[in-house]
């Protein structure tokens, strides 16, 4: 959220009519930007009007979200389940934690929404972006009930290197003004990962994507690994 104490409200007939451009078929990104469940979505519901205006349009799409809000039940009801997939992002499984970094709902109630999805029929993966090994318990992690992760290592820079209390000194890799973890590294730490059916790894390294598309993405045409 850009200004949170004031956030800017999107013209539902602007996006009907950039949705009306689209082809049936195609899957649109919700939630790219900024989030489109934000406390602010419970007055003014724009992202439920949305929805409910993409599966009128036979429009598929991707909700990303660190909300819990994504599973309350008016919602559920409005999903279409041949056109929505979603991703919620983990960024931590330590709710103390995450409050020091993240104005978001706490990773426990994002781990209840995701179940509840799942639970429900829905095309759901923990999206675990970034990874960051020191804050993860694995046990939490793997015991998430879903079949499908999508997993996007940490990448360094200056900034971020203010937000983690993490050791720095491994990410030796520098690609495209970030810092990276050698690939082997990566291989140790998605080996802690055992808990789902279908993992997908995203990655800039170009190296470390050809590895992964060969060895380890369930899609190997699309790491987001929608449907299926």
């Amino acid at each position: 959220m850009w200004n949170p104490k004031n956030p800017s409200v999107a013209n539902v007939e602007k996006l009907k009519r950039k949705i009306d451009k689209l082809r049936k078929g195609t899957i649109v990104r919700l939630g790219g930007m900024t989030d489109c469940f934000q406390p602010i979505e419970l007055d003014n519901r724009i992202t439920y009007k949305i929805i409910k205006y993409l599966n009128k349009r036979r429009i598929g799409y991707l909700i990303v979200t660190k909300s819990s809000i994504v599973a309350n039940d008016e919602y559920l009801k409005i999903y279409d389940k041949d056109l929505a997939h979603f991703q919620i992002t983990v960024t931590t499984t330590d709710d103390s934690k995450s409050v020091k970094y993240e104005k978001a709902t706490v990773p426990s109630k994002r781990i209840e929404a995701i179940e509840k999805l799942y639970k429900n029929g829905f095309d759901v993966q923990v999206r675990l972006s970034p990874f960051i090994y020191e804050y993860i318990d694995f046990d939490i992690l793997n015991n998430i009930k879903c079949n499908k992760i999508l997993i996007e290592f940490l990448r360094v820079n200056h900034w971020i290197k203010q937000w983690f209390d993490i050791d720095y000194s491994k990410y030796t890799v520098k690609h495209a003004g970030y810092e990276h973890l050698p690939l082997s590294i990566k291989k140790q730490y998605l080996q802690k990962i055992t808990g789902f059916e279908q993992i997908s790894v995203c990655e800039d390294v170009d190296e470390h994507f050809e590895y992964w598309k060969s060895n380890i993405n369930h899609n190997k045409k699309d790491c987001c690994n929608l449907g299926g």
